[in-house]
Protein backbone atom coordinates (compact mmCIF):
# COMPACT_ATOMS: atom_id res chain seq x y z
CA UNK A 1 0.00 0.00 0.00
CA UNK A 2 2.92 2.32 0.69
CA UNK A 3 4.10 1.99 -2.92
CA UNK A 4 0.64 2.86 -4.25
CA UNK A 5 0.40 5.84 -1.97
CA UNK A 6 3.86 6.98 -2.99
CA UNK A 7 3.08 6.75 -6.70
CA UNK A 8 -0.16 8.63 -6.21
CA UNK A 9 1.69 11.29 -4.30
CA UNK A 10 4.31 11.60 -7.05
CA UNK A 11 1.57 12.02 -9.67
CA UNK A 12 -0.28 14.68 -7.73
CA UNK A 13 2.90 16.70 -7.24
CA UNK A 14 3.84 16.52 -10.90
CA UNK A 15 0.40 17.71 -11.98
CA UNK A 16 0.26 20.71 -9.68
CA UNK A 17 1.89 24.07 -10.24
CA UNK A 18 3.16 25.77 -7.10
CA UNK A 19 3.48 29.48 -6.53
CA UNK A 20 6.17 29.84 -3.86
CA UNK A 21 5.17 32.56 -1.43
CA UNK A 22 7.73 32.02 1.31
CA UNK A 23 11.28 33.32 1.05
CA UNK A 24 14.23 31.94 3.01
CA UNK A 25 13.99 33.23 6.54
CA UNK A 26 16.33 35.94 7.76
CA UNK A 27 15.21 35.34 11.35
CA UNK A 28 15.31 31.58 11.81
CA UNK A 29 13.88 29.86 14.82
CA UNK A 30 15.80 26.81 15.96
CA UNK A 31 15.12 24.77 19.08
CA UNK A 32 17.66 23.76 21.69
CA UNK A 33 15.78 20.62 22.57
CA UNK A 34 12.97 18.68 20.93
CA UNK A 35 9.64 17.63 22.41
CA UNK A 36 10.21 16.29 25.89
CA UNK A 37 7.37 13.76 26.05
CA UNK A 38 7.58 12.42 22.51
CA UNK A 39 8.92 8.81 22.39
CA UNK A 40 10.38 9.54 18.98
CA UNK A 41 12.32 12.44 20.45
CA UNK A 42 13.50 10.18 23.25
CA UNK A 43 14.86 7.75 20.67
CA UNK A 44 16.79 10.56 18.99
CA UNK A 45 18.01 11.91 22.30
CA UNK A 46 19.34 8.49 23.27
CA UNK A 47 21.41 8.17 20.10
CA UNK A 48 22.50 11.80 19.79
CA UNK A 49 25.61 11.70 22.02
CA UNK A 50 26.87 8.60 20.25
CA UNK A 51 26.37 10.18 16.83
CA UNK A 52 28.26 13.30 17.86
CA UNK A 53 31.11 11.27 19.34
CA UNK A 54 31.36 9.07 16.25
CA UNK A 55 31.68 12.07 13.97
CA UNK A 56 34.35 14.01 15.82
CA UNK A 57 32.10 16.16 17.97
CA UNK A 58 30.16 19.28 17.06
CA UNK A 59 31.64 21.92 14.79
CA UNK A 60 31.35 25.21 16.63
CA UNK A 61 31.40 28.34 14.48
CA UNK A 62 28.80 31.04 15.05
CA UNK A 63 28.74 32.25 11.45
CA UNK A 64 28.25 28.79 9.99
CA UNK A 65 25.68 27.86 12.63
CA UNK A 66 23.63 30.98 11.78
CA UNK A 67 23.79 30.04 8.11
CA UNK A 68 22.49 26.51 8.66
CA UNK A 69 19.85 27.75 11.10
CA UNK A 70 18.61 30.26 8.50
CA UNK A 71 18.16 27.51 5.94
CA UNK A 72 16.48 25.16 8.42
CA UNK A 73 14.12 27.90 9.57
CA UNK A 74 12.88 28.52 6.04
CA UNK A 75 12.24 24.82 5.48
CA UNK A 76 10.48 24.28 8.81
CA UNK A 77 7.78 26.76 7.85
CA UNK A 78 6.78 24.68 4.80
CA UNK A 79 7.39 21.18 6.17
CA UNK A 80 4.80 18.41 6.20
CA UNK A 81 4.40 19.04 9.91
CA UNK A 82 5.09 22.70 10.82
CA UNK A 83 4.68 21.80 14.50
CA UNK A 84 7.69 19.47 14.35
CA UNK A 85 10.68 21.07 16.00
CA UNK A 86 14.23 20.29 14.90
CA UNK A 87 17.62 20.19 16.50
CA UNK A 88 20.31 20.56 13.87
CA UNK A 89 23.93 19.73 14.58
CA UNK A 90 26.94 20.50 12.39
CA UNK A 91 29.32 17.57 12.79
CA UNK A 92 33.07 18.20 12.87
CA UNK A 93 33.80 15.71 10.11
CA UNK A 94 35.20 16.06 6.59
CA UNK A 95 32.90 13.24 5.39
CA UNK A 96 30.11 14.17 2.99
CA UNK A 97 27.06 13.20 5.00
CA UNK A 98 23.70 14.23 6.39
CA UNK A 99 21.06 12.21 8.19
CA UNK A 100 18.14 12.37 10.58
CA UNK A 101 17.00 10.57 13.70
CA UNK A 102 13.41 10.26 14.95
CA UNK A 103 12.19 13.23 16.92
CA UNK A 104 13.69 15.93 14.73
CA UNK A 105 17.41 15.43 15.17
CA UNK A 106 19.15 16.58 11.97
CA UNK A 107 22.85 16.28 11.22
CA UNK A 108 25.05 17.73 8.49
CA UNK A 109 28.83 17.46 8.29
CA UNK A 110 31.10 20.41 7.62
CA UNK A 111 32.45 18.32 4.74
CA UNK A 112 29.07 18.52 3.05
CA UNK A 113 28.87 22.27 3.67
CA UNK A 114 32.28 22.69 2.01
CA UNK A 115 31.13 20.82 -1.09
CA UNK A 116 27.86 22.71 -1.51
CA UNK A 117 27.93 25.88 -3.59
CA UNK A 118 24.82 27.67 -2.42
CA UNK A 119 22.11 27.67 0.21
CA UNK A 120 19.58 25.89 -2.00
CA UNK A 121 21.85 22.82 -2.25
CA UNK A 122 22.11 22.52 1.53
CA UNK A 123 18.36 23.15 1.74
CA UNK A 124 17.88 20.24 -0.66
CA UNK A 125 19.79 17.91 1.64
CA UNK A 126 18.07 19.13 4.82
CA UNK A 127 14.58 19.03 3.32
CA UNK A 128 15.20 15.42 2.29
CA UNK A 129 16.26 14.53 5.84
CA UNK A 130 13.35 16.47 7.36
CA UNK A 131 11.04 14.46 5.11
CA UNK A 132 12.36 11.26 6.69
CA UNK A 133 11.42 12.70 10.09
CA UNK A 134 7.91 13.86 9.17
CA UNK A 135 7.18 10.57 7.37
CA UNK A 136 8.31 8.59 10.44
CA UNK A 137 10.76 6.60 8.33
CA UNK A 138 13.08 6.20 11.29
CA UNK A 139 10.33 4.50 13.28
CA UNK A 140 9.56 2.16 10.37
CA UNK A 141 13.22 1.29 10.08
CA UNK A 142 13.41 0.47 13.78
CA UNK A 143 10.42 -1.84 13.45
CA UNK A 144 12.25 -3.73 10.72
CA UNK A 145 15.23 -4.14 13.05
CA UNK A 146 17.48 -2.14 10.74
CA UNK A 147 18.74 -0.09 13.65
CA UNK A 148 21.70 2.23 13.27
CA UNK A 149 25.16 0.74 13.66
CA UNK A 150 26.86 3.40 15.76
CA UNK A 151 30.37 2.23 16.51
CA UNK A 152 33.02 1.26 13.99
CA UNK A 153 34.08 -2.39 14.27
CA UNK A 154 37.37 -2.11 12.42
CA UNK A 155 39.51 -3.08 15.41
CA UNK A 156 37.51 -6.20 16.19
CA UNK A 157 37.43 -7.25 12.57
CA UNK A 158 41.15 -6.85 12.09
CA UNK A 159 42.28 -8.51 15.28
CA UNK A 160 39.77 -11.37 15.36
CA UNK A 161 40.51 -12.61 11.83
CA UNK A 162 36.93 -11.88 10.82
CA UNK A 163 37.89 -9.89 7.73
CA UNK A 164 35.29 -9.80 5.01
CA UNK A 165 37.29 -7.63 2.64
CA UNK A 166 38.98 -4.28 2.23
CA UNK A 167 35.97 -2.20 3.22
CA UNK A 168 35.47 -4.20 6.41
CA UNK A 169 39.12 -3.67 7.24
CA UNK A 170 39.58 -0.05 6.30
CA UNK A 171 36.22 1.70 6.17
CA UNK A 172 33.99 0.65 9.05
CA UNK A 173 31.70 3.64 8.61
CA UNK A 174 28.33 4.23 10.20
CA UNK A 175 25.20 3.14 8.36
CA UNK A 176 22.85 5.73 9.77
CA UNK A 177 20.36 6.10 6.95
CA UNK A 178 19.48 2.59 5.87
CA UNK A 179 16.08 3.59 4.55
CA UNK A 180 14.29 1.60 1.86
CA UNK A 181 14.30 2.79 -1.73
CA UNK A 182 10.62 3.70 -1.47
CA UNK A 183 11.36 5.77 1.62
CA UNK A 184 14.21 7.55 -0.19
CA UNK A 185 12.00 8.33 -3.17
CA UNK A 186 9.23 9.54 -0.91
CA UNK A 187 11.69 11.82 0.90
CA UNK A 188 12.87 13.12 -2.50
CA UNK A 189 9.32 14.08 -3.47
CA UNK A 190 8.61 15.79 -0.17
CA UNK A 191 12.02 17.47 -0.14
CA UNK A 192 11.71 19.00 -3.61
CA UNK A 193 8.25 20.32 -2.75
CA UNK A 194 9.63 21.93 0.42
CA UNK A 195 12.48 23.47 -1.57
CA UNK A 196 10.16 25.14 -4.03
CA UNK A 197 7.64 26.31 -1.46
CA UNK A 198 10.41 27.80 0.70
CA UNK A 199 11.48 29.92 -2.26
CA UNK A 200 14.66 28.00 -3.01
CA UNK A 201 15.73 26.70 -6.40
CA UNK A 202 13.94 23.31 -6.59
CA UNK A 203 16.51 22.01 -9.08
CA UNK A 204 19.20 22.17 -6.37
CA UNK A 205 18.37 18.61 -5.27
CA UNK A 206 19.34 17.09 -8.61
CA UNK A 207 22.32 19.41 -8.92
CA UNK A 208 23.81 18.46 -5.57
CA UNK A 209 23.22 14.74 -6.09
CA UNK A 210 25.45 15.12 -9.15
CA UNK A 211 28.09 16.96 -7.10
CA UNK A 212 28.14 14.27 -4.43
CA UNK A 213 28.48 11.54 -7.05
CA UNK A 214 31.40 13.43 -8.59
CA UNK A 215 33.05 13.72 -5.18
CA UNK A 216 32.63 9.97 -4.58
CA UNK A 217 34.42 9.28 -7.87
CA UNK A 218 37.16 11.77 -6.99
CA UNK A 219 37.94 10.16 -3.65
CA UNK A 220 37.61 6.53 -4.73
CA UNK A 221 40.79 4.49 -5.12
CA UNK A 222 39.08 2.80 -8.06
CA UNK A 223 36.81 5.43 -9.70
CA UNK A 224 34.83 2.73 -11.50
CA UNK A 225 33.71 1.05 -8.28
CA UNK A 226 31.35 2.45 -5.69
CA UNK A 227 33.52 2.72 -2.60
CA UNK A 228 31.67 5.64 -1.07
CA UNK A 229 30.44 4.79 2.40
CA UNK A 230 29.25 8.30 3.11
CA UNK A 231 25.97 9.90 2.01
CA UNK A 232 25.62 8.08 -1.29
CA UNK A 233 26.09 4.62 0.17
CA UNK A 234 22.84 4.88 2.10
CA UNK A 235 21.08 7.35 -0.20
CA UNK A 236 20.87 5.56 -3.59
CA UNK A 237 22.07 7.83 -6.38
CA UNK A 238 20.85 6.10 -9.53
CA UNK A 239 20.71 8.44 -12.57
CA UNK A 240 16.95 7.93 -12.78
CA UNK A 241 16.65 9.29 -9.23
CA UNK A 242 18.36 12.50 -10.33
CA UNK A 243 16.00 12.74 -13.30
CA UNK A 244 13.00 12.19 -11.01
CA UNK A 245 14.20 15.06 -8.83
CA UNK A 246 14.33 17.29 -11.92
CA UNK A 247 10.88 16.09 -12.94
CA UNK A 248 9.40 17.06 -9.58
CA UNK A 249 11.18 20.43 -9.77
CA UNK A 250 9.52 21.21 -13.11
CA UNK A 251 6.21 21.55 -11.28
CA UNK A 252 7.52 24.94 -10.14
CA UNK A 253 8.81 26.14 -13.50
CA UNK A 254 11.70 25.89 -15.92
CA UNK A 255 15.23 25.36 -14.63
CA UNK A 256 17.15 28.58 -14.12
CA UNK A 257 14.03 30.74 -13.95
CA UNK A 258 12.69 30.16 -10.45
CA UNK A 259 13.77 30.08 -6.86
CA UNK A 260 16.63 31.61 -4.93
CA UNK A 261 20.02 29.95 -4.80
CA UNK A 262 21.28 31.99 -1.84
CA UNK A 263 24.80 31.75 -3.23
CA UNK A 264 26.19 35.04 -1.97
CA UNK A 265 25.10 34.70 1.66
CA UNK A 266 26.01 31.02 1.60
CA UNK A 267 29.59 31.62 0.47
CA UNK A 268 29.92 34.38 3.06
CA UNK A 269 28.72 31.91 5.69
CA UNK A 270 31.29 29.20 4.89
CA UNK A 271 34.28 31.46 4.22
CA UNK A 272 36.91 30.20 6.65
CA UNK A 273 35.18 26.85 7.23
CA UNK A 274 37.58 24.16 8.46
CA UNK A 275 38.33 21.76 5.60
CA UNK A 276 39.60 18.21 5.85
CA UNK A 277 41.05 16.96 9.09
CA UNK A 278 40.67 18.76 12.40
CA UNK A 279 44.03 19.79 13.96
CA UNK A 280 43.60 17.46 16.93
CA UNK A 281 43.24 14.52 14.53
CA UNK A 282 46.36 15.29 12.52
CA UNK A 283 46.65 16.27 8.87
CA UNK A 284 46.59 14.50 5.54
CA UNK A 285 48.70 16.21 2.89
CA UNK A 286 48.64 14.17 -0.30
CA UNK A 287 50.31 10.85 0.55
CA UNK A 288 51.59 12.05 3.93
CA UNK A 289 50.04 11.95 7.39
CA UNK A 290 51.36 14.46 9.95
CA UNK A 291 50.32 14.97 13.56
CA UNK A 292 51.64 18.06 15.31
CA UNK A 293 50.57 17.16 18.85
CA UNK A 294 52.05 13.67 18.59
CA UNK A 295 55.02 14.99 16.62
CA UNK A 296 55.03 12.21 14.00
CA UNK A 297 54.68 11.72 10.26
CA UNK A 298 54.68 8.94 7.67
CA UNK A 299 53.92 8.35 3.99
CA UNK A 300 51.67 5.89 2.18
CA UNK A 301 52.47 4.64 -1.34
CA UNK A 302 51.37 6.53 -4.44
CA UNK A 303 47.81 5.70 -5.43
CA UNK A 304 46.62 5.17 -1.85
CA UNK A 305 43.69 7.07 -0.33
CA UNK A 306 44.14 8.10 3.33
CA UNK A 307 41.07 8.16 5.59
CA UNK A 308 41.91 9.89 8.87
CA UNK A 309 39.48 8.65 11.51
CA UNK A 310 39.30 9.52 15.20
CA UNK A 311 40.23 5.99 16.23
CA UNK A 312 42.84 5.27 13.55
CA UNK A 313 44.38 6.35 10.27
CA UNK A 314 43.20 4.06 7.50
CA UNK A 315 44.41 3.86 3.92
CA UNK A 316 43.36 1.79 0.93
CA UNK A 317 45.21 1.21 -2.30
CA UNK A 318 45.12 -0.75 -5.54
CA UNK A 319 44.94 -4.51 -5.36
CA UNK A 320 42.81 -4.57 -2.18
CA UNK A 321 45.74 -3.43 -0.04
CA UNK A 322 44.76 -1.79 3.26
CA UNK A 323 46.67 -0.03 6.04
CA UNK A 324 45.74 0.78 9.61
CA UNK A 325 47.78 3.03 11.91
CA UNK A 326 47.04 3.78 15.56
CA UNK A 327 48.75 4.19 18.93
CA UNK A 328 48.46 2.78 22.41
CA UNK A 329 49.81 4.06 25.71
CA UNK A 330 52.53 1.99 27.40
CA UNK A 331 53.78 3.34 30.69
CA UNK A 332 55.55 0.06 31.56
CA UNK A 333 58.05 0.32 28.72
CA UNK A 334 57.63 -3.32 27.76
CA UNK A 335 59.89 -4.98 25.23
CA UNK A 336 58.45 -4.55 21.73
CA UNK A 337 59.14 -8.14 20.70
CA UNK A 338 57.18 -9.30 23.73
CA UNK A 339 54.44 -6.76 22.95
CA UNK A 340 53.86 -8.10 19.43
CA UNK A 341 53.60 -11.65 20.79
CA UNK A 342 51.29 -10.71 23.69
CA UNK A 343 48.14 -12.00 21.99
CA UNK A 344 46.58 -9.00 20.24
CA UNK A 345 47.49 -10.19 16.71
CA UNK A 346 45.48 -13.10 15.33
CA UNK A 347 47.42 -15.51 13.11
CA UNK A 348 50.82 -14.25 14.25
CA UNK A 349 53.81 -16.19 12.95
CA UNK A 350 56.16 -16.03 15.99
CA UNK A 351 59.26 -17.00 13.99
CA UNK A 352 58.94 -13.78 11.94
CA UNK A 353 59.20 -11.34 14.89
CA UNK A 354 62.28 -9.13 14.54
CA UNK A 355 63.58 -6.20 16.62
CA UNK A 356 64.55 -3.30 14.35
CA UNK A 357 65.40 0.40 14.51
CA UNK A 358 63.36 2.88 12.43
CA UNK A 359 64.92 6.32 11.99
CA UNK A 360 66.60 6.01 15.37
CA UNK A 361 63.49 4.71 17.13
CA UNK A 362 63.15 1.25 18.75
CA UNK A 363 60.75 -0.93 16.76
CA UNK A 364 59.77 -4.50 15.94
CA UNK A 365 58.13 -6.22 12.96
CA UNK A 366 56.31 -9.49 12.33
CA UNK A 367 54.13 -11.30 9.80
CA UNK A 368 50.68 -12.80 10.32
CA UNK A 369 48.01 -14.60 8.29
CA UNK A 370 44.27 -14.99 8.83
CA UNK A 371 41.55 -16.23 6.50
CA UNK A 372 42.46 -15.02 3.01
CA UNK A 373 44.72 -12.22 4.21
CA UNK A 374 48.40 -11.71 4.98
CA UNK A 375 49.65 -9.01 7.32
CA UNK A 376 52.75 -7.06 8.19
CA UNK A 377 52.77 -5.79 11.76
CA UNK A 378 55.19 -3.01 12.73
CA UNK A 379 55.34 -1.31 16.14
CA UNK A 380 57.46 1.71 17.06
CA UNK A 381 58.06 3.27 20.47
CA UNK A 382 58.29 6.99 21.21
CA UNK A 383 58.50 7.66 24.95
CA UNK A 384 55.42 6.07 26.59
CA UNK A 385 53.55 5.52 23.35
CA UNK A 386 53.60 2.53 21.00
CA UNK A 387 52.58 3.26 17.42
CA UNK A 388 51.24 0.36 15.35
CA UNK A 389 51.11 -0.22 11.59
CA UNK A 390 49.01 -3.07 10.24
CA UNK A 391 49.32 -3.70 6.49
CA UNK A 392 46.90 -6.22 4.94
CA UNK A 393 46.98 -7.75 1.47
CA UNK A 394 45.10 -10.66 -0.13
CA UNK A 395 46.94 -13.95 0.34
CA UNK A 396 49.60 -14.35 -2.30
CA UNK A 397 49.89 -10.64 -3.11
CA UNK A 398 53.41 -9.33 -3.71
CA UNK A 399 52.50 -5.88 -2.37
CA UNK A 400 52.90 -6.64 1.34
CA UNK A 401 56.60 -5.98 1.86
CA UNK A 402 56.92 -2.97 -0.54
CA UNK A 403 53.94 -1.28 1.11
CA UNK A 404 55.14 -1.94 4.66
CA UNK A 405 58.66 -0.79 3.74
CA UNK A 406 57.39 2.63 2.68
CA UNK A 407 55.52 3.03 5.97
CA UNK A 408 58.53 2.00 8.03
CA UNK A 409 61.13 4.07 6.19
CA UNK A 410 59.01 7.25 6.25
CA UNK A 411 57.89 7.12 9.90
CA UNK A 412 59.79 9.63 12.01
CA UNK A 413 59.48 12.39 14.58
CA UNK A 414 58.69 15.89 13.33
CA UNK A 415 61.13 18.69 13.99
CA UNK A 416 60.08 21.68 16.08
CA UNK A 417 60.00 23.81 12.93
CA UNK A 418 57.80 21.27 11.13
CA UNK A 419 55.31 21.23 13.99
CA UNK A 420 55.16 25.02 14.05
CA UNK A 421 54.49 25.17 10.32
CA UNK A 422 51.41 22.91 10.44
CA UNK A 423 48.16 24.80 9.94
CA UNK A 424 44.66 23.51 9.21
CA UNK A 425 43.16 23.90 5.76
CA UNK A 426 40.09 26.07 5.32
CA UNK A 427 37.59 27.02 2.66
CA UNK A 428 38.51 30.47 1.39
CA UNK A 429 36.14 32.42 -0.87
CA UNK A 430 37.98 34.56 -3.40
CA UNK A 431 36.86 36.98 -6.11
CA UNK A 432 38.31 36.46 -9.58
CA UNK A 433 40.22 39.33 -11.11
CA UNK A 434 40.93 40.22 -14.71
CA UNK A 435 43.35 37.69 -16.16
CA UNK A 436 42.45 34.92 -13.70
CA UNK A 437 41.80 31.49 -15.20
CA UNK A 438 40.65 28.15 -13.89
CA UNK A 439 44.27 27.02 -13.87
CA UNK A 440 45.58 30.11 -12.05
CA UNK A 441 42.93 29.91 -9.33
CA UNK A 442 43.39 26.15 -8.97
CA UNK A 443 47.11 26.76 -8.55
CA UNK A 444 46.34 28.50 -5.25
CA UNK A 445 44.85 25.30 -3.78
CA UNK A 446 46.70 23.58 -0.95
CA UNK A 447 46.65 20.13 0.59
CA UNK A 448 46.16 18.13 -2.60
CA UNK A 449 48.25 17.03 -5.55
CA UNK A 450 45.12 17.15 -7.75
CA UNK A 451 44.56 20.89 -7.50
CA UNK A 452 42.73 21.41 -10.78
CA UNK A 453 40.38 18.45 -10.26
CA UNK A 454 39.48 19.45 -6.70
CA UNK A 455 39.02 23.13 -7.62
CA UNK A 456 36.54 22.20 -10.35
CA UNK A 457 34.81 19.75 -8.05
CA UNK A 458 34.18 22.07 -5.10
CA UNK A 459 33.01 24.81 -7.46
CA UNK A 460 30.77 22.48 -9.51
CA UNK A 461 32.66 23.37 -12.69
CA UNK A 462 32.86 21.25 -15.82
CA UNK A 463 35.89 20.79 -18.04
CA UNK A 464 34.67 23.68 -20.22
CA UNK A 465 33.75 26.12 -17.41
CA UNK A 466 35.55 29.46 -17.44
CA UNK A 467 36.37 32.18 -14.92
CA UNK A 468 34.90 35.65 -15.21
CA UNK A 469 36.19 38.70 -13.34
CA UNK A 470 34.05 39.39 -10.27
CA UNK A 471 32.96 35.79 -9.90
CA UNK A 472 33.32 34.16 -6.48
CA UNK A 473 35.09 30.83 -6.12
CA UNK A 474 36.09 28.49 -3.31
CA UNK A 475 39.69 27.45 -2.85
CA UNK A 476 41.29 25.34 -0.15
CA UNK A 477 44.22 26.99 1.65
CA UNK A 478 45.59 27.68 5.12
Amino acid sequence: MLAGTLLAGCQSIIEQTYEPTISPSSNPQIVDEVQKNDPRAQMGAREHPRIVASYGGEYKDAKTERLVARITGALTAVSENPNQSYRITILNSPAINAFALPGGYLYVTRGLLALANDASEVAAVLSHEMAHVTANHGIERQKKEEAEVIASRVVAEVLSSNIAGKQALARGKLRLAAFSRNQELQADVIGVRMLGEAGYDPYAAARFLDSMAAYARFTAVDPDSDQSLDFLSSHPNAPQRVELARLHARAFGAEGTIGESGRDYYLAGIDGLLYGDAPEEGYVRGQTFLHGKLGIRFDVPAGFQIDNKAEAVLATGPGDVAIRFDGVADSRGQDLVNYISSGWVTGLRPETIRPVTINGLPAATAKAAADRWEFDVTVVRIDNQIYRFLTAVPAGSKALEPTAAILRSSFRKLTTAEVASLKPLRVRVITARAGDTVASLAGRMMGTDRKLDLFRLINAMTATSTVRPGGKFKIISE
